[in-house]
């Protein structure tokens, strides 16, 4: 069965542009910036070309223009004058649109041209905070909202993962500056959102340190595994969506009894964090609300 999705419904375009519906009723009603497809039962659909048109009018809109204006403008003229007034302030707005027709076309090409232009004016580190990070927080809402299918996310972050790894193996071949710990990254059991903690090893090794990265779903004899090759560790478990808030507590207890030791360290990150207890906490773990924060506090 083919899931991909290709028309969408006027709550599909809120979502996507962040325009209401019923601004964007208004707009189509009084002005006739859209075309939309009608079904049997008289409702409103909407095709690509249409997702296109909004996300660019909706950053003219953004920019001053009256929706007046925009109404009067050769169909061809509006990408145009999108792409004339992006400007510092603009480019993480049109980026991600650009990121999003990518993902709704399954463009790869349109995907690397986009990232292409970007890192012509911005470094990795800047491209993934400033554009990856927000987009990755809405593909969030879109996928919960059923407006994105799970393989438009599965295709728009694999591509993702593909410029996390290229920037990482750079970094890989140069050797470790910093030999007073080393860092272990993993997610616990049945965690697979990996992204994050890709682009934490990425930020780690560019400090200089060596590390161990384990990747999804390490069963905790693995980690403890560690302590026959390695002093002065430090291990990061990045969880979002496992242990759930019932096991977090249990599962920190269980750790800071398995493989902590006198040299070794514990660090917890990512979205589950907020449930744990801090009696269940102890000197060697620390707990961090954000890539950046965890970064400037090795630093």
């Amino acid at each position: 069965m083919n899931n991909i999705k290709n028309i969408f419904s006027i709550k599909d375009l809120e979502n996507l542009s962040g325009i209401k519906a019923h601004t964007i009723r208004i707009w189509e009603k009084r002005y006739n910036v859209l075309e939309p497809m009608r079904t049997e039962t008289n409702i409103r659909t909407y095709d690509l070309s249409n997702l296109q048109k909004l996300l660019n009018i909706t950053l003219l809109h953004n920019h001053g223009y009256k929706i007046s204006k925009i109404s009067q403008l050769p169909p061809e003229r509006i990408p145009q004058l999108a792409n004339e007034i992006i400007s510092d302030k603009s480019v993480k707005h049109h980026a991600i649109s650009s990121f999003k027709m990518a993902m709704m076309n399954f463009d790869h090409a349109a995907f690397f041209n986009t990232y292409n232009n970007l890192l012509s004016e911005k470094s990795f580190r800047e491209v993934f905070y400033d554009v990856f990070i927000p987009l990755i927080q809405e593909l969030g809402f879109l996928w919960q909202t059923d407006t994105i299918s799970p393989a438009h996310e599965h295709f728009i972050t694999y591509l993702i993962k593909q410029k996390l790894l290229t920037n990482t193996e750079k970094i890989q071949t140069k050797p470790p500056t910093k030999t007073d710990r080393i860092f272990v990254l993993y997610l616990p059991m049945n965690e697979i959102h990996e992204l994050g903690l890709m682009y934490l090893n990425y930020e780690i090794l560019s400090l200089g340190y060596k590390t161990i990265y384990l990747g999804e779903s390490v069963p905790i004899d693995s980690l403890k595994d560690l302590k026959k090759y390695f002093d002065n560790i430090t291990y990061i478990c990045y969880t979002t969506v496992e242990p759930d808030k019932n096991e977090i507590n249990n599962y920190i207890q269980k750790l800071n009894e398995e493989i902590l030791e006198e040299t070794s360290n514990l660090w917890f990150i990512g979205r589950m964090i907020e449930n744990i207890d801090a009696k269940y906490l102890t000197q060697k773990n620390t707990t961090f609300t954000s890539i950046k924060e965890l970064v400037e506090y090795i630093e």
